[in-house]
């Protein structure tokens, strides 16, 4: 074993060993993004390409987009030929925003007004994805694709709309492309710094970002039909100021990793640590991604032995095993194969852990986080 992976197996440790424990052993699969735009088609990325625009650099900007109805149908298809011991399917935690700017509106405000669109009115506009809205409201009966609250639009408004209005090229192309922003020309390294979503660089910032994932909460309630109990911040960027206003709206659950990004003035950030289970002072939870499965990420890695490894680590100190594995993943409208290679190591990845633990239970996040407020209750009674 090498030094690196000693460590790598210290910190999985590290991560399970405080906090909330359960003798169940619970899986859940959580997937960010689901919703937003990002790489408008084959044809923008090679454009993209011939102008100096580094995308195949990132897997963000090389995989992903907006999901097709393909890309669902073959997913839920997937998920719903396995089930647990309880006759539970598989089911992603399907981590979505419900808006994305509209830019014939933004162009014909001559850069001056931001506006967005709901992600009802997106899905018309792209070719394969007239019926993915729907999809999305059935893989949710199905209990296979739980929706959940991640931002109203996987954007910076203000970093937006600033660049755009200074006349940023790599703002501007990216624009000109559809596409929420670009990486820089050139950049293999930093990638598309506007989907920063919610980290604000002043207090005034932060007031208006607020106000903009109040909104979104809202309009994710009455697209679903129903309240978002958890939520995860885009690119674990938070500012914990604004606990209180989202519990008003029915966020009782944090998703996340152990170590979150606090936002504070002038733009700079702090390091939060949080552990499973943990309470803040406004009666919130907060769950921690504790394994991985992103085989976009890691072409020539094991994904699936390192999964096992670390929900192997989560049951050996009696932690739900909580995946983080992002929707670029299953995404095959830019490149099929991407997809097409995750789906085959899903399913391995699945069988392997009915087959390993066969008491295994699949649940979603605000399952598994309403499961874990319900113990904490039962255990003050007691």
């Amino acid at each position: 074993m090498t030094i690196k992976n000693i460590k790598e197996t210290l910190l999985q440790n590290l991560i399970n060993i405080p906090g909330w424990r359960t003798n169940r052993k619970i899986v859940v699969i959580e997937s960010d993004d689901w919703g937003s735009v990002r790489m408008p088609s084959h044809e923008v990325y090679l454009k993209c390409l011939k102008a100096g625009y580094r995308v195949d650099k990132n897997p963000y900007e090389r995989y992903d987009a907006l999901e097709s109805e393909t890309d669902l149908r073959l997913l839920f298809d997937l998920l719903q030929s396995y089930t647990d011991y309880l006759g539970n399917n598989p089911i992603i935690t399907a981590n979505c925003v419900v808006a994305n700017p509209d830019f014939d509106k933004i162009r014909d405000s001559d850069f001056k007004e931001y506006h967005y669109e709901l992600v009802t009115e997106t899905f018309k506009k792209y070719p394969e994805h007239a019926k993915s809205f729907e999809l999305w409201k059935t893989g949710n009966d199905n209990r296979i694709f739980r929706m959940q609250f991640h931002g109203r639009e996987h954007l910076n408004v203000s970093l937006f709309m600033r660049d755009l209005q200074q006349g940023v090229k790599h703002t501007h192309f990216g624009f000109n492309n559809f596409m929420p922003g670009c990486i820089n020309l050139g950049d293999t390294n930093i990638g598309n710094i506007y989907v920063e979503a919610t980290k604000s660089s002043s207090p005034q910032d932060n007031i208006e970002k607020l106000k903009i994932i109040l909104e979104g909460l809202d309009i994710f309630e009455i697209l679903l039909g129903y309240k978002s109990e958890s939520y995860i911040p885009t690119n674990y960027y938070w500012n914990y100021d604004n606990n209180s206003f989202v519990k008003q709206k029915g966020v009782i659950i944090f998703q996340g990793v152990a170590r979150m990004k606090e936002t504070i003035p002038i733009g700079r950030k702090k390091y939060r640590y949080h552990y499973f289970g943990e309470v803040n002072e406004d009666n919130q939870i907060y769950l921690i991604r504790n394994c991985s499965f992103e085989p976009s990420f890691f072409e020539t890695k094991d994904v699936v032995k390192d999964c096992l490894s670390s929900i192997k680590s989560a049951f050996f100190f009696d932690k739900p095993a909580v995946i983080s594995s992002h929707r670029l993943n299953y995404i095959g409208f830019i490149d099929r194969n991407n997809r097409d290679r995750t789906l085959i190591l899903l399913d391995e990845l699945i069988g392997a852990i009915l087959k390993k633990w066969p008491d295994v239970e699949f649940m979603s996040s605000d399952m598994l986080g309403n499961y874990i407020i319900e113990s904490k209750l039962q255990n003050e009674i007691l």
